[in-house]
This record gives structure tokens, C-alpha cells and sequence, in this order.
């Protein structure tokens, strides 16, 4: 009997499409998978397996050809309405109403041969890179002590499980790219305007992106172009690039511990015996970018608990939306993100993509993180994540890709950064790294 858990979204497709196995048969699976694991893991807010498995019966009746994700089980962070169920943010404070319709990359997903099989924990109204909440705590998989990161959190531990081989998440201070990276899988954040956003109130001034997380380079371009409307070209890797690699932390203060400094040196290392130019070199971030990161940051977060009961709301997220208050004018009105595209932009004509670590050390505790003050929050997550907020000020595309192994086995990963519109690029030389030094695809968890 063939086992479908474990296999790729691409795997899975191609054996639906030839009629190997009903998507029936691949979503029961995973379902099952999910009642086995996740009270160990914590990703899913809420389960929708009747609805998922009825789903999966209507695709078997469509034209199964052209889907380029048919029969797929895919996740859902649970900040994008689905329709018929509750969109919470992680959050007492949400109504407990069924969405009328699917969000627009849902919509995607679904017209593509996809079925949504939940929705996926996040940290409440999506502020941190730890998830946890009222509604449970997401692990890392391949360390249940600690966080899956965030605010993707639970949607790239349902990868990294088993659970499902995609799921969608969003980004707007690297809440892709941080779990991606603990959780070792691949998370692209997508260049502005590329797939359809409509995240939260404004999705923190233009920063948020939807995309993929996925454990194969193959099936985040599948992914990619399904949710960006458009083909899954592969361009060719053996182009030789310019490749700056930076092990500098964007942020005054704060410590790249060694491990991920290592990997990002490597990886570079390995791209240039493929040909490619690769040279160290430090993007000219600005001195003020830690204050600009935290202003929209906290802003963001003041806009969408506006309409929300603050009594309903942790203290953490009061907190940061307290903060955010005072900044909104400023950031309403500020030319920051259009000065740092421009003091970048030189660096990204001299180099055509930029390798940093993914974060600067691995994920901390999982733990109630929310019951915790703010200020201890605000380090935690500064401290380990400071090399993703940056290319959310810019809009540009960001990667995270897995590369080697941190002490004690867990995933290590580093970060692929590029121009506006490459993210297909990223995407090749991602595949290159995964060619070079291959990656376990899930945790062993059974």
C-alpha cells in the first residue's frame, strides 16, 4: 500500500491527476496523520475534516488535468477567512463568525485542486514570532521544547509534521521566514504586489505578503504560481550570479550567534563552486532602521485591534498596540521604506542577490509567551529574529531555505534576498542549495 504522507505536493498531484489515488484516499490520510501528531505539535486551530473529506469527494468528480495541485491537503494560517469558518487571529477578543467567502489566495488554492483541511495557531492578531495564545501553542517539530516560530507558526509546523505537504502563511516582519527557519522548511516572502495581500486592516502599511511554505524548493514554485497567478518556470540555476553574503545583523546591537553565521558562509561557498560570483559584502543599513522597524511593527498591530475589546486582548498585544498609537501619524505620514529602498537599491544593482542567516539564533522556549511582560517579548523576538524586517520595509523578495543542522539536530536555515521581481530566481538558486546539500523533509515524530 502506498503511503501519501510524507510525499511532496508535486508527488501527490501528479498521482491524482493519473487516477493512482483518490483525493479521498490522500486527505483521509493526512487527517489521520493530524489526530496522530498534533496534540504534540499545536498547529491547528480548528480541524474541518468532514467538510475537507466531502470537498475531496466533489474534486474526484471535476477534470483532474490541469490542477496543478489536485487532491493536495493544504493549510491555512488562521488570519485569511475560509469560508464557513471562524477567522480568529489567535485572539479572544475576534468574533466567532464563519467567513462568507475564502480569501482570494484560498480561492487560488482551491480552483488549483487544493483542499483545505484547517486552520492554523497563531500568535493573537499574528504580532509575534512565537505562537502561542488562547488557542494552544505551536512546536517546532523537530524540538517540541521549543516555539515553531511566528506568526506562521502552526502552519509551518503542520508541514514540518507531516500533517500536510503546503500550507499558506503570510509575512510581514519575516512571519514566514521565521518558522520556515526553525521548523526546516522553505517559506518565501514575495516581492509587493505579486500575490494578492488583503491581510488585517492594510496589511500593516503594504508590508504583509501571503505565500508558501513548503519542504521542497519544487513545491514552494508550485505554490508560488499558483497563489501568483501565473507559471511554474523553473529558470535556469546554472546562470551565473552575483551573490553578496552578509553575516552583519541589520540591527545595532544584536548578535548573529555562530552556527548561523556558519551556514550562511557555506552556503555561499557552495554557490561559487557552481559557478556562480560570490563575494562578502554588507548592506548599508541605516542606523535608524531598528526605530523605523519598531514603529511600523507596533503601528501595524494599533490598527488592527482598534475595533477589538482591549479587555479581551493579552497584555503583550495591548501593550504593542498602546505603542503603535503613538506612532501612526508618523508612519502614515513617513518617507522611511522609500529612503531605504533608495540607500539599498545601489547594492542591489552591484549584486544580484543577497545570502544572510535566516536568524540570528534558534528559536526560543515554547512557552506561554503571551502571560509574559512585553518588553521581554520585544527582546526575545528582536534578539533572535533581526535579519527579516528589513526587506518587508522594502517590499522586496526573501527566502528562507534549510542549510545544515544546529546542536542537537534541529534545523538551520539561511535567507535569499533579491530585487523586485525575482522571485523565481531565489526560487533556482534555492533549488541549487537543496541539490547541493540535501534536507531531511519532515520530522521524525513517529
Amino acid at each position: 500500500m502506498t503511503v501519501w504522507v510524507g510525499r511532496s505536493a508535486a508527488e501527490i498531484a501528479a498521482a491524482v491527476r493519473e487516477k493512482r489515488v483518490t483525493p479521498r484516499e490522500v486527505v483521509a490520510e493526512h487527517l489521520a496523520r493530524i489526530e496522530l501528531l498534533d496534540s504534540r505539535v499545536g498547529a491547528f486551530r480548528t480541524l474541518r475534516a468532514e467538510a475537507a473529506l466531502a470537498e475531496a469527494d466533489e474534486l474526484a468528480t471535476r477534470d483532474l488535468d490541469r490542477l496543478p495541485l489536485a487532491g493536495v491537503p493544504v493549510a491555512v494560517k488562521d488570519n485569511l477567512p475560509v469560508r464557513g469558518e471562524s477567522n480568529r487571529l489567535g485572539s479572544a477578543a475576534t468574533p466567532d463568525k464563519p467567513a462568507d467567502d475564502d480569501h482570494a489566495t484560498v480561492q487560488r488554492l482551491r480552483a488549483a485542486g487544493a483542499v483545505v483541511v484547517g486552520l492554523t495557531n497563531v500568535p493573537e492578531l499574528c504580532v509575534f514570532g512565537t505562537t502561542d495564545g488562547v488557542h494552544g501553542i505551536a512546536r517546532n517539530p523537530w524540538d517540541t521544547s521549543r516555539t515553531a516560530g511566528g506568526s506562521s507558526g502552526g502552519s509551518a509546523a503542520a508541514v514540518a509534521a507531516g500533517m500536510v505537504p503546503i500550507a499558506l502563511g503570510n509575512d510581514g516582519m519575516g512571519s514566514l521566514r521565521i518558522p520556515a527557519a526553525n521548523c526546516g522548511l522553505v517559506g518565501l516572502k514575495p516581492g509587493h504586489g505579486t500575490v494578492p495581500a488583503g491581510i488585517g486592516h492594510g496589511d500593516w502599511f503594504g508590508m504583509s505578503e501571503n505565500g508558501p511554505l513548503a519542504t521542497t524548493v519544487e513545491d514552494a514554485r508550485l505554490m508560488f504560481a499558483v497563489l501568483a497567478g501565473t507559471e511554474a518556470v523553473r529558470p535556469s540555476g546554472k546562470e551565473a550570479r552575483k551573490v553578496a553574503v552578509s553575516v552583519r545583523s541589520p540591527l545595532v546591537g544584536v548578535r548573529v550567534t555562530r552556527p548561523y553565521r556558519a551556514a550562511a558562509r557555506e552556503a555561499a561557498e557552495l554557490l561559487a563552486t557552481v559557478g556562480h560570483r560570490v563575494r562578502a559584502a554588507d548592506p548599508p543599513y541605516p542606523l535608524w532602521l531598528s526605530t523605523t522597524s519598531l514603529a511600523h511593527w507596533t503601528a501595524g498591530t494599533a490598527v488592527d485591534a482598534a475595533e477589538l475589546d482591549p479587555r479581551l486582548l493579552t497584555r503583550r498585544t495591548r501593550v504593542h498596540a498602546a505603542v503603535g498609537r503613538r506612532f501612526l501619524n508618523s508612519v502614515r505620514k513617513s518617507d522611511r521604506r522609500e529612503q531605504l529602498r533608495r540607500r539599498l537599491e545601489p547594492f542591489f544593482a552591484e549584486h544580484d542577490v543577497l545570502i544572510t542567516p535566516a536568524l540570528a539564533r534558534r528559536g526560543p522556549a515554547a512557552a506561554a509567551w503571551h502571560e509574559r511582560g512585553w518588553l521581554r517579548n520585544l527582546l526575545v523576538n528582536t534578539n533572535y529574529s533581526p535579519l527579516t524586517p528589513p526587506w518587508n520595509l522594502t517590499g522586496w523578495p526573501a527566502l528562507s531555505v534549510p542549510f545544515g543542522t544546529l546542536p542537537g539536530g534541529a534545523p538551520c536555515a539561511v535567507q535569499l534576498v533579491g530585487r523586485p521581481g525575482s522571485e523565481l530566481d531565489l526560487l533556482a538558486l534555492a533549488g541549487q542549495l537543496e541539490e547541493l546539500r540535501p534536507w531531511r523533509r519532515t520530522a521524525p515524530l513517529d
